[in-house]
């Protein structure tokens, strides 16, 4: 394995398992210096173990900004610099638009959106200073419409925007802004998906790979859109979907 972040320092939010905890194992296996917030904290404290070298961990509730705010902060305290932000703390809502209680609505939206604000917002003088990148975890969810997903697109939607808007603010201060564009990825979030396979063949038939994700594949797009291979790269939303936005929709035809 490279070890291209060996002299960098990337702050992650959601860090303790799923997406994040995939990215944070990738740049670790790369040298980085690793800055990780969760609102596990049990989970988290087990994975800075795991991984050794140079690690902090902060209790961090994304929708809080003073909590985002404090991350940054600790990142600064002990390291100096932030070369690598990736937002991926996300909660997820499936149901009608009129169905149970609409914090429901504000909780995805203040976790999925404003957690990719309050983190941005923190971290951007400091990536000015270190000409550092975004990485935004938003979702092929955030590229078209779901079923019976509509909190959730509406949060990944605004993410999937808010990194192209972004990257165009900052492009001449030396900061990248992009986001990745999951399909169905394995982690605590899908986890119920797995014991349904009628449903899991329902996704694997329309995904041209034929499976979903594992964070591992997320977490090496996220790691090239981060590193010197991508410096001329920004306001991207990459799907990392297998393929299934390459489609247009139809079933196959024989």
């Amino acid at each position: 394995m490279m070890a291209r972040f060996a002299d960098k320092v990337v702050v992650i939010t959601g860090a303790a398992s799923g997406i994040g905890e995939g990215a944070a194992r990738r740049f670790a296996e790369e040298g980085a210096t690793l800055v990780l917030g969760d609102i596990d904290t049990g989970a988290l404290g087990k994975l800075a173990a795991e991984l050794g070298g140079t690690v902090e961990t902060r209790e961090t509730d994304v929708t809080d900004r003073a909590a985002c705010e404090a991350l940054v902060e600790a990142a600064i305290d002990r390291f100096g610099r932030i070369d690598v932000l990736v937002n991926d703390a996300g909660v997820d809502h499936l149901g009608k638009l009129d169905e149970g209680d609409f914090s429901e609505f504000t909780k995805v939206i203040e976790t999925d959106l404003y957690g990719v604000v309050h983190m941005s917002r923190a971290a951007i003088a400091h990536l000015r200073a270190s000409k550092g990148c975004i990485i935004n975890v938003s979702s092929v969810s955030g590229l078209g419409g779901d079923w019976n997903h509509s909190f959730y697109c509406a949060a990944k939607g605004a993410v999937s925007n808010f990194t192209r808007a972004l990257a165009m603010d900052e492009a001449r201060n030396g900061v990248r802004v992009n986001a990745v564009n999951p399909s169905l990825t394995y982690t605590a979030l899908t986890a119920g998906m797995k014991e349904q396979p009628d449903l899991i063949a329902k996704f694997e038939e329309r995904i041209p790979i034929g499976r979903g994700a594992e964070p591992a594949d997320i977490a090496g797009a996220i790691a090239f859109l981060a590193s010197d291979d991508a410096r001329f790269v920004t306001g991207v939303n990459l799907p990392v979907d297998g393929g299934l936005t390459a489609s247009n929709g139809q079933p196959p035809l024989s």
